[in-house]
């Protein structure tokens, strides 16, 4: 005769200890990942932002600087950027700046290659005494050419250049940001600090925030007019340095970008500032 469930001999399921439940519960829910810290969190928001503009090769592009100052009096120059993209991100890319008018600055070149713990490698042509001028190793956070910006601010994006930290999350405009700090790693940087706010939609920089070697705001940049160009690159177009010590500004409006132009190391050397002459 089969055994009935009511029967006293049927076999039962063993009984589990506390100990056992909690086990088999460990087991059937998945494990969570370790929380990424302050540190890591920011550096994968800058990494993201940066390794979405790999791959452009070199840019070129036409451009008006206008400076302005304290009592909003402007003076207005056009010049002209190329950029040679490196792949390796131990290094920099290489940028050659040529301003085109008002005569009294055209002609005037900056070459930068840029580093990464390592000073920067820059050179300005002045066409008045034409001849090229290396730019001191502890000199790169004075102005250029009348602006509010430092030499250091045309290689300062480079991914390597800072250790990071995550900050925040908070609205910018009608995007949500993510707001980051960056820390210069070359010792003589002329900021202490730089917040940045990158938005999460298509992770461009948005803001920063410049603080001098005393921990003081000293510039805030804002980069608008965003456009995205075949490949998938992004550009902004209207960038503006405001400076909340001197109330001066600087403004970048920017044409169109040219990418893909076939250019090499040797139209970013030494001998291509010569050839300006």
């Amino acid at each position: 005769m089969s055994l009935r469930p009511s029967d006293p001999f049927a076999r039962r399921p063993a009984a589990r200890t506390p100990a056992a439940l909690l086990a088999a519960l460990a087991l059937a829910l998945p494990t969570a990942a370790p929380a990424e810290t302050p540190e890591e969190r920011g550096y994968a928001v800058a990494a993201r932002s940066d390794r979405s503009d790999r791959g452009f090769a070199d840019s070129s592009v036409s451009l008006e600087m206008v400076l302005r100052n304290k009592a909003g009096r402007e003076a207005r120059r056009t010049l002209h950027i190329r950029t040679l993209e490196v792949a390796d991100e131990s290094l920099g890319n290489l940028s050659l700046v040529v301003f085109e008018d008002p005569p009294d600055v055209a002609g005037t070149a900056l070459l930068s290659h840029a580093k990464i713990l390592e000073s920067d490698d820059q050179w300005l042509y002045l066409p008045s005494l034409k001849r090229v001028k290396r730019i001191s190793s502890v000199n790169k956070s004075g102005p250029f050419v009348g602006s509010e910006l430092a030499f250091e601010d045309f290689t300062a994006l480079e991914l390597e250049k800072f250790s990071y930290r995550y900050l925040r999350e908070e609205a910018c405009g009608e995007l949500t940001c993510d707001v980051i700090e960056r820390t210069p790693r070359y010792e003589h940087s002329g900021y202490s600090k730089q917040v940045a706010w990158i938005d999460q939609k298509v992770h461009q920089v948005r803001k920063v925030d410049f603080y001098d070697r005393k921990g003081t705001l000293l510039k805030t940049l804002t980069m608008d007019d965003y456009r995205e160009y075949e490949g998938g690159f992004w550009r902004a177009h209207e960038l503006r340095m405001v400076n909340h010590i001197s109330g001066k500004s600087t403004d970048l409006l920017y044409s169109d970008y040219v990418f893909g132009q076939g250019l090499g190391e040797d139209d970013f050397s030494t001998g291509a500032l010569e050839r300006l002459r």
